[in-house]
């Protein structure tokens, strides 16, 4: 699942819907302004593509990976999108966090997801079955979320993949249904078993 690697206009794009989700202009957010040590390389790039294929799955509508959600992921987590460069609590900081911590305290979120997958698969995540890899980001998800767990990284990260994807162009006008102007108020719309949502209310979209 490799690709090239980021071209002006991919990034273009990236950036765009970073400072949509935001709230700034795209020119603001430059990928000059990272330090080095948040480039992501070719395997973190592939690693969360593939992550994201397993959060958001291809159906009768493109997944995670078709639709570049893992770019916009790494670019978000590098900007500090949801929170993601704001320094832990020092009781937050686990032996499994602590080597991924910045100077400021802050996490590199890609680099603890890297290690945690690779670990968790015994090796290289990349190198086990689709179906495995499903099982390991339902195990590392399910203690996320689990009612009292301590702070986990993947609950940023999961909300990225979502934001991403939500607001890609398939995601938001194929898999969500999409209509730039309804035309009339109708407060009573009847909703069939299967309708999609709407993307822009996001009032009635429930991110699972």
């Amino acid at each position: 699942m490799s690709g090239p690697a980021l071209t002006r206009r991919d990034f273009a794009g990236g950036a765009a819907l970073l400072a949509l989700a935001l709230g700034l202009p795209a020119a603001g957010v430059a990928l000059t302004d990272l330090d080095a040590a948040d480039l992501s390389g070719e395997r973190q790039r592939r690693l969360m593509d593939v992550v994201c294929e397993r959060v958001i799955p291809r159906t009768d509508t493109p997944g995670g990976a078709a639709t570049h959600t893992g770019d916009f992921v790494l670019l978000a987590l590098a900007h500090g999108l949801a929170g993601t460069r704001t320094p832990l609590a020092s009781a937050a900081v686990t032996p499994a966090l602590a080597p991924h911590l910045r100077a400021d305290g802050s996490l590199r979120h890609a680099d603890w997801l890297e290690q945690a997958l690779d670990r968790a698969a015994g090796g290289d995540f990349l190198r086990r079955a689709a179906d495995e890899q499903t099982r390991i980001l339902t195990r590392i998800d399910a203690a996320a979320f689990a009612k009292g767990a301590p702070f986990s990284p993947w609950t940023a990260i999961k909300g990225l993949i979502l934001t991403g994807y939500y607001t890609s162009e398939a995601g938001g006008s194929v898999e969500l249904r999409y209509e730039l102007d309804p035309g009339h108020w109708n407060g009573n719309v009847p909703i069939a078993p299967g309708d999609r949502a709407f993307s822009s209310d996001w009032t009635a979209v429930d991110f699972g």
